[in-house]
């Protein structure tokens, strides 16, 4: 079992940046690709970006292109999601996701997880 962790969350101001983490404990090992994904009030779960396992294939939605970065320590096993030049439309509950199939390379939809975190809290404001 794999238990994934985020953290980071917070209140920021528009045009400002943060950072959230996503940790990974048990079976940190059988997980391979990874992925953010976000949902804001009302609306469906949305892709974020997403990383290999390596860290060397980065994959990430339009509309956070060039604004946002993903990484990834392997040796601490976190996931990162550096957001810069944040707005309110990024106001959501960021969720970081796992993958066990060795065959991803990214994630892209909801379907390909197979474990999710509990999710933190980004908000935007005007």
């Amino acid at each position: 079992q794999v238990q994934l962790e985020e953290s980071g969350g917070g209140l920021v101001q528009a045009g400002g940046s943060l950072r959230v983490s996503c940790a990974a404990s048990g079976r940190g090992f059988s997980i391979y690709a990874r992925a953010w994904f976000r949902q804001a009030p009302g609306k469906e779960r949305e892709f974020v970006a997403s990383s290999s396992r390596s860290g060397g294939h980065t994959t990430y939605a339009d509309s956070v292109k060039g604004r946002f970065k993903i990484s990834k320590d392997n040796a601490k096993n976190t996931l990162y999601l550096q957001m810069n030049n944040l707005n309110p439309e990024d106001t959501a509950v960021y969720f970081c996701a796992a993958s066990f199939d060795e065959r991803l390379l990214s994630i892209k939809t909801t379907y390909e997880c197979d474990y999710w975190g509990q999710g933190t809290q980004v908000t935007v404001s005007s």
